[in-house]
This record gives C-alpha cells, sequence and structure tokens, in this order.
C-alpha cells in the first residue's frame, strides 16, 4: 500500500524539504491557533446571550449610540478579528482542531448580507448546537435557544 503512495508523497515531500521554513512556520501557526481558539471559543460562547439566533442585530440600538469614529473602529476590529476566526476554523476542517465552532464564532463577529441567515442554519445542526450548550453548561450558563427551522426574524 506504501509504495502506490509513493508517486503521490514524492513530490509534496520534495516540496516540503525544499520549503522546510514555510513549512515549520506553518505549523507552529497551526499549533498557536489551535490552543489560542482553544481559549478564545469558549470565552465567546460563554458571553454569548442565551437568545443571541432568536432575534436580528437589526433591531439594538445600543450599537447606534456609540460614537461615530468607535463605531467605525468596533466595526473594523470586530470584522477583522471575525474573518481571522473564519479562516482559522476553515484550515481546522483539514487540521487539528474545532473547525465549524471556530467558523460559527467568526461568522457572528462579521458583518455581511444573509449573516442571520447562515449562523441560524449552522447552530440549527443538532452537532454544533450541543457543542455550544456542553461549553455553556461548564461556564454555568444556560442552554442557547434555538429557532425552529424555517423561522426568520424578530424575537420569539
Amino acid at each position: 500500500m506504501l509504495s502506490s503512495l509513493e508517486p503521490v508523497l514524492r513530490p509534496v515531500l520534495g516540496w516540503a524539504h525544499v520549503h522546510h521554513a514555510l513549512v515549520a512556520w506553518l505549523s507552529a501557526l497551526s499549533v498557536i491557533v489551535f490552543f489560542g481558539t482553544l481559549l478564545a471559543i469558549p470565552l465567546l460562547v460563554v458571553s454569548m446571550p442565551e437568545d443571541y439566533f432568536l432575534y436580528d442585530r437589526q433591531h439594538l440600538k445600543e450599537f447606534r449610540r456609540q460614537h461615530p469614529v468607535e463605531r467605525v473602529f468596533t466595526v473594523f476590529f470586530k470584522n477583522l478579528l471575525g474573518v481571522v476566526f473564519i479562516v482559522a476554523g476553515a484550515l481546522m476542517l483539514f487540521f487539528p482542531g474545532q473547525g465549524v465552532l471556530t467558523m460559527l464564532i467568526g461568522f457572528t463577529l462579521v458583518n455581511f448580507p444573509r449573516k442571520r441567515a447562515l449562523e441560524r442554519r449552522i447552530i440549527q445542526q443538532e452537532s454544533v448546537h450541543r457543542a455550544i450548550n456542553w461549553i455553556r453548561a461548564k461556564g454555568g450558563k444556560p442552554p442557547v435557544k434555538v429557532p425552529p427551522r424555517g423561522k426568520r426574524g424578530g424575537p420569539c
């Protein structure tokens, strides 16, 4: 069996040997992101309101009360952090880590059209919902409420 993989592995190993510094840096970055998400994901999940997925964020006025400059910086850094989580989560689908959960946290941070529909679709997956509620239980928080399938907008 190993001999059948040799034609495929030889170019990959050759590339890795030539670019050993890049492979080392990517490996170190992967380990840092893995352990970073192990710390950040639970903190974000526990701080999330239990009814986060039940209503549209457009109805909240608190954000609009910020000074315009503060609002621009908040949106910029929140979206930047969200993109980092989404990319890290996508990489964790192939490398060790909690990929889908990391991507969900990233999606909650970034602003884009139909964001709420995507968040709801992800949280309605039983395995994701169960994982989030397990983390919340460990943090002493009540389970997150999930809208019924097909439900859109508005408080429940």
